[in-house]
């Protein structure tokens, strides 16, 4: 029965990957309109990394960053999503992945990029995993280290998709937003509240990250049942 449960919850979260399996949905015409917001949020210039956050959990980030990362490499575009949550990771559980390497083996000199590095059914796009959850999580997102991988995964993508924690529950995205070009919050209707949303906005600008943009995740429509995605620069 455990495995049976499993097995559901697991089917389910792969179907969060509405880009790949309905690319011609409407959800999935949103999420080539946020890319589209994304490319034109910068003129001066090229956003090549990207962190993906919420206020809190369970609003829809990762599911988030997993379909922008699809639709990007629907495009041409070589993409890395790669899994910044150190503390509870969901990367590898959306592409049926193991955990037992990843971003964290790489921060720690135990492997090298080429090593972690796995290939999806989406052509040019290469998923990170998390890899084994470290003891200091944030240390490892602020430092040097991060910003060498960032600078080396550059050389051989096109645009990195960071997911990460949730920002007022720990400060990891705040220190990994010093890393990145550009952030996407992402907050849920009728579940994020006001004041949270506004708290996690100042946070991101205190630590002087570039907020690109807003997506309103969950909002049903009057009309029909269906779900779309707003993005507002």
């Amino acid at each position: 029965m455990a495995r049976s449960k499993k097995k559901k919850a697991l089917q389910t979260i792969r179907r969060k990957l509405i880009t790949k399996l309905n690319p011609k949905s409407p959800i999935s015409e949103q999420y080539r309109t946020i890319r589209t917001n994304i490319q034109f949020s910068s003129v001066d210039e090229e956003i090549r990394s990207i962190m993906v956050t919420s206020s809190g959990p369970g609003e829809g980030k990762s599911t988030t960053a997993a379909n922008l990362a699809i639709v990007f490499a629907q495009q041409g575009k070589r993409v890395l999503l790669i899994d910044g949550d150190l503390r509870k990771p969901t990367v590898h559980y959306t592409f049926g992945l193991t955990n037992s390497f990843g971003l964290s083996n790489v921060l720690t000199h135990q492997m090298e990029i080429s090593e972690v590095i796995n290939v999806t059914n989406e052509e040019l796009l290469s998923v990170m995993t998390s890899g084994p959850i470290p003891p200091n999580p944030a240390e490892l997102l602020s430092s040097r280290t991060m910003a060498n991988f960032i600078q080396e995964a550059q050389s051989q993508f096109d645009l990195i998709i960071f997911d990460t924690p949730p920002v007022l529950a720990v400060t990891d995205a705040q220190l990994l937003s010093n890393h990145c070009d550009g952030t996407v919050l992402v907050i849920s209707s009728g579940k994020t509240e006001v004041e949270a949303a506004l708290k996690t906005k100042e946070s991101l600008e205190a630590a002087k990250a570039k907020l690109l943009g807003v997506i309103l995740n969950n909002k049903k429509m009057k009309k029909n049942d269906n779900y779309y995605y707003y993005y507002q620069a």
